[in-house]
């Protein structure tokens, strides 16, 4: 199972950026896809989940700026980041979970988003 996130680079306070993650290996159509922001030394913080039924979740700091979605048939997951800050500066990693797990168990290498001010 591999996890492939792409789209990251660096724009400035205010702009957009789209992040997808491909997934290989395994059908996630069931499964929770999420986005999570890593900082060096300071782990991984969540950003957002689509759940298999589409609902989704957010954490406060990206509420109304970033829309993830999905698309089961190509087993892909995107992250529409808008009015980015330079606090959302980061490797953005995708990761994915069955319904049941209790954590996430698929863990891409991330992509680096880096805003400037």
């Amino acid at each position: 199972v591999q996890l492939q996130a792409s789209g990251g680079g660096l724009v400035q306070t205010g702009g957009s950026l789209r992040l997808s993650c491909a997934g290989t290996g395994r059908s996630f159509s069931r499964d929770a896809m999420a986005w999570f922001r890593q900082l060096p030394g300071k782990g991984r913080a969540f950003v957002a989940a689509s759940w298999s039924d589409h609902t989704t979740s957010y954490s406060d700091s990206v509420k109304g700026r970033f829309i993830i979605s999905r698309d089961n048939a190509d087993n892909t997951a995107h992250l529409q980041m808008s009015s980015l800050k330079p606090e959302d500066t980061g490797v953005y990693v995708c990761a994915t979970k069955s319904t049941t797990a209790a954590r996430y168990e698929y863990w891409g290498q991330g992509t680096q988003v880096t805003v400037s001010s």
